[in-house]
């Protein structure tokens, strides 16, 4: 297993592009995210040059992903989904970094190791590459939109995370943020 952690305008086209049909993969065939896509590549405003990507491959290519914004600039959370922090504002500091696009999804059907475990011991280790590179950035927390099932693997993960407000509904499905405490 490879894990590469790099900004977008460093890694090289044919990974940035096999990022993109991944995501396009997990997040719209898989998930059914309504999100405009073209080229059948997963992009949105946020994927900028100097947006961080946790990327985890193996032989058959990419096998999980995740997308790190300092909340000092644009993000998702407190740009599309602000309403997910119950009334407090969004987060707006170089100590709070968003993670986003987090994926583990097994895309061949042949994958029976890391990925088929619970919590997926692959899924917390580009946890662990993503905070470890937030606190080296002088992060203190990072904050993620998720599905109302990840907190359960949030929870098993060792790291100390808390609900920033209750469960929104979101496109039919239970969405909240969540805080993930570095210090």
């Amino acid at each position: 297993m490879e894990f590469i952690l790099a900004e977008a305008e460093t890694l090289p086209d044919f990974l940035y592009e096999e990022l993109g049909r991944y995501r396009y993969r997990v997040f719209i065939e898989k998930l059914g995210w309504k999100l405009d896509t073209p080229n059948g590549l997963e992009r949105d405003q946020f994927d900028l040059p100097d947006t961080v990507h946790v990327i985890a491959r193996d032989e058959r290519g990419i096998v999980g992903c995740a997308r790190l914004l300092p909340t000092s600039g644009p993000y998702l959370l407190g740009e599309v989904f602000p309403q997910l922090m119950n009334g407090a504002p969004p987060p707006c500091s170089s100590e709070t970094w968003e993670l986003s696009r987090f994926a583990v999804v097994d895309l061949s059907g042949q994958r029976t190791d890391v990925i088929s475990q619970a919590p997926s011991t692959l899924a917390v280790e580009i946890l662990r590459v993503a905070a470890d590179y937030v606190a080296r950035a002088g992060g203190k927390r990072m904050i993620t939109v998720s599905p109302l099932a990840m907190e359960r693997l949030l929870r098993k993960t060792g790291f100390h995370t808390h609900r920033a407000g209750p469960p929104v509904m979101v496109e039919g499905h239970p969405t909240f943020a969540c805080w993930i405490e570095l210090t």
